[in-house]
């Protein structure tokens, strides 16, 4: 029997998590400086934690976050923080791939190091190395627009990380083809969860919560089991497909459709039209009907109150229309 099946056989006898079992060899000096200081950052950032709070030594940080048992360190302080948590549990670190069509596989990497480390450089090896971005500009903005949002890639992440079955010795697995994207890790629902629950609001029940506790404390994640909700409401803000989930026994796969850089190109352009075709129709009528209100310019325009609040108000920025008198008896006079 493999060590952490081993260790994950004597745990679920002894009824000690595997996530509270201790790893002898290990000291807290032995763990990584730039872990801690990303954990410490990246609390005082989210506000989670003070400055006031982090004020203290690490094995004193460890302790407050219940990451020591005995004053040993657990597995989950091993991951959380030391620069190769690999040593000693085997599988714990993330694979990435760029695919070609079916099995062609174009080239990977393995992202290695502790839970902090990977949760930046895995986002920042996606994007810098695996997609490609087009630059367009919008007036005078550079825009970079990528196949799949930042925002969902990274909640799918900071999740699979929090919530996989590390004992299992099967690291995250991240597959990139040009149309989707696949995260999958191994994992291990409550008996009582299906496919329907985990798509709708449920209660937070991570598999490692100790791991949890530290990436909340971080800012990473919430602790109201919002995960999957946010991914779905930055794909619908994006213009991205709905994810889709797979679920097995022991193991979950996420899928991202790649949204079209083309489309999303055309659709801001199409939208730019769309508003100066609104604009020439507003100015056209208040040059008929000085005195109209904002409310029956939408009615008669068949638009949102919010939509021509803005359009009128990008008209008077333009130096297009000016409003003349008082609110009540006012009147919009058209410049030529």
């Amino acid at each position: 029997m493999r060590g952490t099946a081993l260790t994950e056989f004597i745990a679920s006898k002894t009824g000690i998590r595997w996530e509270d079992s201790i790893i002898e060899r290990v000291a807290v000096e032995d763990l990584d400086k730039e872990s801690f200081d990303i954990f410490r950052r990246e609390a005082v950032r989210s506000k989670r934690m003070t400055k006031d709070d982090l004020n203290m030594s690490n094995a004193e940080l460890l302790d407050s976050l219940d990451l020591l048992k005995d004053g040993k360190l657990t597995r989950a302080a091993v991951l959380l923080f030391h620069r190769t948590p690999q040593k000693w549990m085997f599988g714990t670190y993330t694979r990435i791939g760029k695919f070609g069509k079916g099995s062609d596989l174009q080239y990977q990497d393995e992202v290695i190091g502790s839970l902090f480390m990977q949760a930046e450089r895995v986002i920042e090896l996606i994007y810098l190395k695996y997609l490609k971005a087009p630059i367009t500009y919008d007036n005078l903005t550079r825009v970079e627009t990528y196949p799949f949002p930042k925002d969902a890639v990274r909640e799918a992440l900071y999740n699979a990380l929090v919530h996989s079955r590390w004992s299992a010795g099967i690291p995250i697995q991240i597959r990139i083809e040009d149309d989707a994207m696949y995260i999958s890790n191994e994992c291990v629902f409550p008996s009582d969860w299906t496919m329907e629950s985990l798509l709708q609001r449920h209660q937070s029940r991570p598999y490692n919560p100790k791991i949890a506790r530290a990436f909340f404390r971080a800012g990473y994640i919430e602790s109201w089991g919002r995960g999957i909700q946010k991914i779905f409401e930055v794909c619908n803000e994006y213009g991205a497909l709905q994810p889709k989930y797979v679920v097995h026994s022991e193991d979950i796969m996420l899928k991202l459709a790649a949204v079209s850089i083309f489309d999303k190109h055309v659709l801001k352009l199409d939208s730019k039209a769309e508003n100066t075709a609104l604009k020439m129709k507003i100015v056209e009528y208040l040059q008929n009907q000085p005195t109209a209100t904002q409310k029956e310019l939408q009615e008669v325009l068949n638009e949102t109150r919010t939509h021509i609040q803005k359009i009128i108000k990008e008209l008077v920025g333009e130096g297009k229309i000016e409003r003349k008198g008082r609110k009540r008896f006012g009147y919009w006079e058209v410049k030529k």
